[in-house]
């Protein structure tokens, strides 16, 4: 049993700069919090990418607190970029990341604590910042007759680059970035493509400057503090129409379906009887917060979202929440890992009212 302050979970963007404030804060003595993460090796989900998702293809990557990103090579896969960037970091700033770790539970534990279960044993701590993405949870959508497809199904978590899909007919299910970013790709390599999305996509002209950003992160946040999922990016920020997307609408690779009915064993079928024929479904579809382990605490609301505010749980201040709903671009998460470093010490010097779930009672914390 270690017994700690403060346990980060995941070192992706948003781990690694919680981190960073929680070194630079002095909040803490030098050995008392530590990063667990699940992955093999430093960058993040960024280390699954497929190799075509090139560092020049890569929209809105933000640096890290403390140490630019500068001078990488716009051709280089961005797993190579990001990895190597994020390794460098974590040596910079002494983070001492521990690796592979899986966090299988995070417990109610004695004296207001947290327990956190691992499969490298087990630390207890008062504070909790959660920064798991949502790479380990891909979204799956299920239609009728989908078990009787003879061709391949796919999920972005598992691209594996337009090559594969030579000669094949293939329908992309995807409104958003990867979704568009796989087609065109797939299009020049495959026999035919299909595209389907939920809703017609919405296509945005000019720059995203800093109003339209704020105006796009108050839409996630109202919806975390009332306790609801927050929405996908693409849906409250639109899709950038830049020269690819244009030439794409322009060739007719962007030509947009609505939602099948069904899934056949050849290929896909509407309700008023048209059909496609498919070797492949890729599923661009997204993927949901990797929050599982988290189970245990009974975080979800009626809304099956978790009530926010800020970077905090409502229900239980001694669990921050980084990466997650408007925090979840790369310059949100290293904003909210530095306000997760405020109220964290807050909250260990007493000033929070409670050191356990939010109704508890009282119990301060030495400094």
């Amino acid at each position: 049993m270690n017994d700690i302050e403060v346990v980060v979970v995941g070192a992706g963007q948003a781990g690694l700069s919680s981190a960073y404030h929680l070194r630079r804060s002095g909040l803490l003595p030098d050995r008392d919090f530590v990063v667990l993460d699940h992955s093999p090796a430093p960058g993040g989900a960024w280390q699954f990418r497929w190799p075509s998702l090139t560092y020049g293809k890569v929209h809105g990557m933000h640096s890290l607190p403390g140490m630019e990103l500068a001078d990488a090579d716009p051709g280089r896969p961005s797993s190579e970029v990001i990895g190597a960037y994020f390794d460098r970091y974590e040596h910079a700033f002494d983070l001492r990341v521990r690796r592979p770790v899986d966090v299988r539970a995070v417990r109610e534990g004695a004296a207001g604590r947290l327990r956190v279960e691992t499969s490298a044993g087990v630390w207890t701590a008062r504070a909790l910042i959660n920064a798991t993405g949502t790479w380990d949870r891909p979204f799956w959508p299920r239609y009728p007759g989908q078990g009787s497809f003879r061709g391949r199904q796919v999920h972005t978590a598992g691209y594996p680059g337009p090559e594969a899909f030579a000669g094949q007919r293939v329908v992309v299910v995807g409104g958003g970035a990867s979704g568009t970013q796989h087609l065109l790709e797939i299009a020049p390599y495959a026999a035919a493509t299909t595209w389907v999305t939920r809703r017609p996509p919405v296509f945005r002209e000019g720059p995203f400057d800093e109003d339209a950003g704020r105006a796009a992160v108050a839409l996630v946040e109202e919806r975390v503090r009332r306790g609801l999922p927050p929405q996908s990016v693409v849906s409250v920020t639109g899709l950038p129409l830049d020269e690819r997307i244009r030439q794409g609408l322009a060739d007719g690779v962007l030509d947009r379906r609505p939602p099948f009915h069904r899934i056949a064993p050849d290929g896909v079928e509407w309700r008023d009887g048209r059909r496609v024929a498919a070797d492949v479904i890729l599923w661009a579809t997204g993927f949901r917060p990797a929050f599982d382990h988290l189970a245990p605490l009974r975080l979800r609301g009626p809304g099956g979202g978790i009530r926010m505010e800020g970077s905090r749980v409502a229900a239980d201040p001694r669990i921050h929440l980084v990466g997650y709903g408007p925090s979840a671009s790369t310059v949100g998460a290293n904003r909210a890992g530095r306000t997760a470093v405020r109220d964290i010490g807050r909250l260990l010097a007493g000033r929070s009212g409670a050191s356990g779930p939010a109704g508890a009672s009282a119990q301060p914390v030495a400094a």
